[in-house]
C-alpha cells in the first residue's frame, strides 16, 4: 500500500549540471533567482560553488558528482530528504560516471521525486502552482519487494 509523504512549501531542491551544461544551469538559476531564494538549495561540487557565487544565496554543497555527490543525492532521496532535482545533464557526451547518473535517475523515479533534466521542464516545475503549497505525494510501498522470497 502506498503512503503519503509531505512536501513543505519550502522545497529541498538539488541543482546539478554536467560540465558542458553548467553555463545553462547558471543562466537558468539567475533568471529564477527570486523563486529559488525561497527554497533550500543544494548542489554537487563545482556546480554548488558556481551557483552560490552567481546567486549570492546559500547553497549546501555536496561532493562532486563523480566523487560521490550523485550517490549522496541518491541517499538523500531514499531517506526522504530531497523534494526535487534540477539536473542539466549532457546527452551528447558520455560521462565517466554514467552509471552513477543512471542510478540517480533510477532512484529518483523509484521514490517519486520530481526531476527536471532540461530547461523547459525546469521552467514548468518552478512555475507550477504546487511550488507554493504544502502538498502530499505518494511514496511507493516496496514492502512486497523487500519481503519477497529469495532462493
Amino acid at each position: 500500500m502506498n503512503t503519503l509523504r509531505s512536501m513543505n512549501i519550502v522545497k529541498r531542491i538539488a541543482l546539478v549540471a554536467h560540465d558542458n551544461k553548467k553555463a545553462d544551469l547558471l543562466d537558468w538559476a539567475k533568471y529564477n533567482k527570486r523563486v529559488l531564494g525561497h527554497h533550500q538549495l543544494l548542489a554537487t561540487g563545482t556546480t554548488g560553488r558556481l551557483l552560490e557565487e552567481a546567486l549570492e544565496i546559500p547553497v549546501f554543497k555536496l561532493l562532486s558528482g563523480p566523487l560521490g555527490g550523485d550517490q549522496q543525492l541518491g541517499a538523500m532521496i531514499a531517506e526522504g530528504k530531497l523534494d526535487m532535482i534540477i539536473f542539466f545533464w549532457d546527452p551528447m557526451e558520455a560521462q565517466p560516471h554514467d552509471s552513477d547518473v543512471k542510478a540517480l535517475l533510477r532512484v529518483a523515479v523509484a521514490w517519486n521525486i520530481i526531476i527536471a533534466c532540461n530547461r523547459l521542464t525546469a521552467d514548468f516545475v518552478l512555475t507550477s502552482v504546487l511550488m507554493n503549497k504544502n502538498i502530499s505525494t505518494v511514496a511507493p510501498d516496496y514492502s512486497g519487494y523487500l519481503n519477497r522470497k529469495v532462493v
